[in-house]
């Protein structure tokens, strides 16, 4: 394991160091998971790229903090832990609120993106009400009380199995997260906008989405990935909001047809 002490915090990751020549891939993940969302993809990539994974502030085994957090806590831990770790012109791949600290991270440290991955994830994500209502929720009963909603639309049905081990998994991962953690990024993504921001994108970008997600729907993917100047857009079936556990093997192919193009 891996441990850094960034921005006064302690952050837990996974860095791989490249092939001579080739790029690294920033993997950032989504509310109330952690690193281990991509070992699937990242034991398909590691090979012929780099690799750094983390767990973002009040997840995994990172240190909490102080709560509020804002989308800008969460950018300035991701682009202090690159500058550690001295990478730079990376593919960054995030997953709904990692989707949005990549675009934070483009938008504050463009040096540090090359090409950026953004799946199951948009501009803005729901409203103001949702979240504060998601928030009251989780701090009156527990993160366990809305985990039955969460995991319905992070995976299809056939997925949400009491036979299936790593549906038991995701679902422990969740109710096991940091109740302080939990509510802290929901602060950050009701309070995060980035219309703006999507539209002076300049960096190659693919945008993915579960055919079933029910957080991030395809329709509102699509409408993101209309907002950035030459966005790619595809849909991966039979996966919902994290095709990176329901789907590793078809995401990692997109992503290596994507990091195929920039190579051409």
């Amino acid at each position: 394991m891996q441990f850094d002490r960034i921005n006064g915090l302690v952050l837990h990751y996974v860095h791989i160091s490249p092939p001579s020549g080739a790029p690294t891939i920033v993997f950032s993940n989504s509310l109330g998971t952690d690193l281990r969302i991509w070992d699937e993809v990242m034991v398909d990539l590691a090979a012929d790229y780099g690799v750094v994974l983390y767990d973002k502030r009040g997840h995994g085994l990172s240190d909490i903090g102080k709560v509020p957090y804002s989308m800008a806590d969460h950018v300035g831990d991701l682009a202090g832990l690159l500058d550690h770790l001295g990478v730079k012109n990376a593919i960054v791949c995030g997953l709904s609120v990692g989707g949005m600290i990549a675009q934070g991270l483009y938008s504050e440290r463009p040096d540090l993106v090359r090409a950026l991955v953004l799946c199951d994830t948009a501009h803005k994500i729901g409203t103001q009400e949702s979240w504060n209502d998601r928030i009251d929720a989780v701090t009156q009963r527990g993160v366990a009380s809305i985990s039955g909603a969460v995991l319905e639309r992070w995976f299809v049905q056939s997925f949400r199995t009491d036979t299936n081990p790593a549906y038991a998994g995701a679902r422990n991962m969740l109710v096991r997260t940091p109740l302080e953690g939990y509510v802290g990024t929901c602060m950050a993504l009701r309070d995060t906008d980035y219309t703006a921001n999507a539209k002076k994108i300049a960096v190659p970008t693919l945008c993915v989405v579960g055919a079933e997600d029910g957080s991030t729907p395809p329709a509102m993917v699509r409408q993101f990935a209309n907002l950035i100047p030459g966005a790619r857009y595809e849909v991966v079936d039979a996966a919902a909001h994290l095709p990176c556990i329901e789907q590793p093997e078809a995401l990692a192919g997109l992503i290596r047809d994507f990091l195929a193009g920039l190579d051409g």
